[in-house]
């Protein structure tokens, strides 16, 4: 596959061959494993460099991600998910009465699946309210695999600095959230540079709502598309749960991440991938793989259960998907029981895609309470 600027990398589509490439020690995350990038022969400004570059625990190998990623996983376990249940679904209802103060028709992504998982990590880290719309925008340029190579620059480097300034502000003032905690650890045994901890903060926002507002978005889109579907969770034959799970096998909220290479030559069926070479996973490849699923292409709620590749696999597994499941079952259970007739709205143009293959959703989604 040709990336932009005419990098080529191979796209890993089907299911069990992403399953087992994701968990292949022989795959590494490092880019200096990569031939193009360690001989400088990207191109300059190449809009995909912050996914390669960007340091933290999505860039790195062995000991060095288990260092950088046990030093968030407290704030992630199944016992603090649970304790965090009270707060989103508070959240979740507030957003809901503003909604419906809207009285009829709005925006379902920008008032609604964008603001509850923004909070939500917002508060984990301890982000200002005032700050959370900029580092939305700019974590929007981040993944746009369509921005100019300017656009991309400044998004990086708004991004640091902005987060540099929450870890100055809470150097000054500490307080009960994540960034603080990050700060303690790195004062006390130096476990993380200063460039690690801006990184592992932007990994943590982008990929703590990001994702998350792209899953409520697809959710509901695929519930209004398949009444049928929206009956069986609203007379309780199915979960909740199940609606997140086929949201995120059949319309996954990252469609391809970049990226990982071959530490050594890997022989896939009849494919030789050789050393240094890159590799692109395709998440909403694999969840449409009718090898694996039969009839892939139908949003349906009895597959169950639905074992999908949406959130990774192996030692690189989304760390925040307990939070993620947490925030969007809350979301769409409440939705959809404030506003049993839900449905899109009539008339104007159907929802353009998001301009990139790394975040996958719509730009708006236009509802109707009535």
């Amino acid at each position: 596959m040709e990336l932009p600027g005419g990098v080529v990398v191979w796209a890993i589509a089907h299911h069990d061959t992403l399953q087992e490439l994701l968990a292949d020690p022989r795959v590494g995350k490092n880019p200096q494993l990569w031939n193009t990038f360690r001989e400088g022969r990207l191109p300059k400004g190449w809009p995909l460099l912050n996914f390669v570059t960007v340091p933290g625990m999505i860039t790195v190998d062995g000991a060095d991600h288990r260092r950088l990623r046990g030093l968030v996983t407290q704030a992630f376990t199944p016992r603090r998910i649970a304790e965090l249940a009270p707060a989103v679904e508070a959240r979740s209802n507030r957003l809901l009465d503003a909604v419906a103060a809207l009285e009829g028709e709005f925006d379902l992504r920008e008032h609604f699946a964008y603001p509850l998982p923004m909070q939500v990590i917002g508060e984990l880290l301890g982000l200002a309210v005032e700050q959370q719309d900029r580092l939305h925008e700019l974590s929007d340029t981040l993944v746009s695999s369509s921005a100019t190579p300017q656009a991309a620059l400044a998004a990086q480097q708004g991004l640091f600095a902005l987060l540099g300034s929450v870890v100055a502000a809470k150097r000054a003032e500490p307080g009960d959230d994540l960034t603080t905690d990050l700060i303690a650890a790195r004062a006390a045994d130096d476990r993380l540079t200063e460039q690690e901890l801006v990184g592992t903060l932007l990994l943590m926002l982008v990929a703590g709502h990001e994702t998350t507002l792209n899953l409520i978005t697809n959710a509901v889109r695929a519930l209004l598309t398949h009444p049928e579907q929206l009956a069986l969770v609203l007379s309780g034959e199915q979960p909740w749960s199940a609606v997140v799970e086929e949201t995120l096998r059949y319309d996954s909220p990252v469609g391809q991440f970049p990226l990982r290479y071959a530490v050594e030559d890997i022989e896939v069926g009849a494919v030789l991938i050789r050393r240094g070479e890159a590799l692109l996973a395709s998440y909403a490849s694999a969840g449409r793989d009718e090898g694996h699923y039969p009839d892939a292409d139908r949003f349906d709620l009895t597959r169950q259960p639905v074992k999908h590749l949406s959130l990774g696999h192996g030692p690189h597994f989304c760390l925040g998907a307990g939070l993620a499941r947490l925030e969007a079952e809350t979301a769409l259970r409440g939705l959809f029981t404030r506003f049993p007739g839900l449905a899109l709205a009539e008339g104007g143009p159907a929802p353009e895609p998001i301009a990139s293959f790394v975040s996958n959703s719509v730009r708006t989604l236009p509802v109707r309470t009535r």
